[in-house]
């Protein structure tokens, strides 16, 4: 009877205690998602989570986002989006929120832009 009396208090008390920790992005101040201009990359090489530069691959660079980490970017003015995942760091320009692959630029349909203002949701 005493075991059954622990368990069923130790149950109850994380049940109290995991409604008041707030989950991890939360408790981080973590945004799921962010806005800004975006901009395509096209330079070969190297990238910063370890693999060549495919220019094919719906990929992006963004500055703290984890490596693998799977981004929407939408242009709100046209309503095109695209899935893209997160395995470079930059941009290094001031201003700018993430690169994209120019795979991703296609599909976005900013190469004849440039640069252009997106909407961003980590999924």
């Amino acid at each position: 009877m005493t075991a059954l009396r622990f368990v069923v208090g130790v149950a109850a008390m994380i049940a109290v205690l995991g409604a008041a920790i707030p989950s991890a992005p939360a408790a981080q101040g973590k945004t799921r998602s962010f806005s800004g201009m975006c901009a395509f990359y096209s330079q070969g090489g190297r990238l910063a989570g370890g693999g060549r530069f495919n220019p094919n691959a719906l990929t992006a660079a963004h500055r703290s986002l984890p490596f693998g980490t799977r981004v929407r970017v939408t242009d709100p003015k046209t309503g095109r989006n695209v899935v893209v995942t997160i395995n470079d760091r930059g941009p290094f320009n001031k201003g700018r929120v993430i690169d994209v692959s120019p795979s991703a630029a296609r599909a976005l349909g900013m190469m004849g832009r440039g640069v252009i203002f997106v909407r961003a949701d980590i999924l």
